[in-house]
């Protein structure tokens, strides 16, 4: 069967075939050229392209090492796998993948992108305790979350905004141990040039434009989405009036929240309380 006669949209298994078809040609890359770079056969490279045999986990991930793309492969997998997450979320994730600039603004707990494996694991832990998930899932989850991480690291990473409720600072995920070294991540972090990372102080009270988490995605094309949760779903919201509302407020979020230097000091503090 030639790549022209698959449609993506017939499976997940589908459509991971043709995005590594894609990838592959869009780099002059050969089957046997990207088998070599992934440490697999060229049969099997054909035979996934084709949707004649499924991706492993692993194969997704050393698709998303070799193109950079930051876990796009690995939640295509996800979905061809039926491994549960939010609904709305893996439009999300592609996208966060792909962007140029992320602003973010977070109620309760750190960005998911700032996360250590031990705070992430708390999370995650705590769902398996309310029966939310499996273990499995959460598993998932944070193997998940620490393939989205790796967007901090590359070579052309995002321009990155974080403002954060104050409530994030102070709620003990995990314990004091896991608070500490959270803390002292968020410090490091912010010392990267190409991270800003503010606190919204108690104090704003109701002046504070969001009520739940959102981020603001800017693309390669200049195009921004925002992205909101509730308890059940996720949404991605591409309407131009709608995601230039969000901007607004956050511009204003921006400007009413805590200084970079202020926002650190009361990160240092909120540490020391712990030690």
């Amino acid at each position: 069967m030639s790549d022209s006669e698959i449609d993506p949209a017939s499976s997940p298994m589908a459509r991971f075939g043709a995005e590594l078809s894609r990838s592959r040609r869009a780099r002059g890359w050969s089957q046997v050229e990207l088998g070599k770079r992934m440490g697999y056969s060229n049969t099997l490279v054909s035979y996934i392209e084709r949707a004649k045999r499924p991706p492993t986990s692993k194969f997704a991930v050393k698709a998303d090492e070799v193109f950079e793309t930051a876990g796009t492969f690995y939640e295509l997998w996800r979905r061809y796998s039926r491994a549960s997450l939010l609904e709305g979320f893996p439009e999300f994730a592609e996208a966060e993948a792909r962007c140029r600039r992320l602003r973010t603004f977070e109620l309760s707990v750190m960005p998911g992108l700032f996360q250590t494996p031990a705070y992430a694991t708390g999370l995650a832990l705590a769902a398996v305790q309310r029966g939310s998930i499996t273990q499995d899932q959460a598993d998932e989850r944070v193997a998940f979350l620490a393939h989205r991480q790796r967007l901090l690291e590359r070579t052309s990473a995002p321009v990155i905004h974080a403002v954060m409720d104050q409530s994030c600072l102070v709620r003990p995920v995990g314990g004091r141990e896991v608070m500490l070294e959270q803390l002292d991540y968020l410090e490091a972090l912010s010392r990267r040039p190409h991270i800003t990372i503010q606190v919204a102080p108690f104090s704003l009270a109701e002046h504070v434009p969001f009520t739940m988490p959102i981020v603001l995605l800017t693309l390669p094309d200049h195009t921004v989405f925002g992205y909101a949760e509730s308890q059940a779903r996720g949404h991605l919201e591409r309407g131009r009036e709608a995601v230039a509302a969000w901007e607004r407020d956050y511009d204003q979020l921006q400007v009413e929240s805590l200084s970079k230097v202020a926002s650190l000091a009361m990160i240092r503090a909120v540490r020391k309380e712990l030690e």
